[in-house]
């Protein structure tokens, strides 16, 4: 089996498809789907995201330094699509796709009510890299859904059925393969003690 060498693109994926959400004052608050989103730092937490500069959230985001990440989930990808590709100059995107502003704790940007997760950032730099400008957020404060958290206090986000993005196509997520540190976790003692046989085999009892 053979492989083909391409030129200079972005494959890198999966990736998460994200609605960042965005307001000024006096205007209707908007949002954009992004794709080129990642966490850039744990401490303090960061994440990026990247905007084309002719973008109508671009100077929204650029002028008031400030934003919110909005997980989306399979139920969530249709008003996803939508705000990628229409603009907020033109419709009020969350008024068509019934969507509800969240107020923020930390931002004045509202985040979106019917997502799992809200990331408040402000902006404390932005790269200029070529078609799009890079936008590094601090996160300033999160707000999670009550509905994933169980009784002991656990979030548990794997029950919102998020959705990723793939070469152009919206996904949701397969099953459970493993979780972090599970390749060189010990494996549970069974609680059988080991004996030789007579060959001087091991052998579990």
């Amino acid at each position: 089996m053979g492989k083909q060498h391409w030129k200079p693109g972005n494959m890198l994926y999966p990736v998460p498809a994200v609605m960042v959400s965005c307001g000024r004052e006096n205007e209707k608050p908007n949002i954009i789907t992004v794709a080129w989103t990642s966490t850039s730092c744990s401490s303090p937490a960061m994440v990026s995201i990247s905007i084309r500069p002719e973008r109508h959230p671009y100077n929204i985001i650029k002028e008031t330094g400030e934003f919110v990440v909005n997980l989306v989930t399979e139920d969530l990808v249709y008003a996803s699509d939508y705000c990628g590709v229409r603009s907020g100059r033109d419709v009020d995107k969350f008024e068509q796709m019934k969507l509800t502003p969240l107020e923020s704790r930390t931002v004045k940007a509202p985040g979106i009510s019917e997502s799992p997760v809200n990331i408040e950032c402000k902006v404390i730099q932005i790269i200029p890299l070529g078609s799009h400008d890079l936008f590094l957020g601090e996160v300033t404060g999160v707000t999670v859904d009550d509905k994933y958290m169980d009784e002991t206090g656990r979030f548990n986000l794997s029950q919102a059925k998020l959705a990723v993005y793939s070469h152009g196509e919206y996904y949701g997520l397969g099953e459970k393969l493993g979780k972090f540190g599970y390749s060189v976790a010990k494996k549970k003692n069974t609680g059988k003690k080991n004996r030789k046989s007579a060959k001087g085999r091991i052998t579990n009892q």
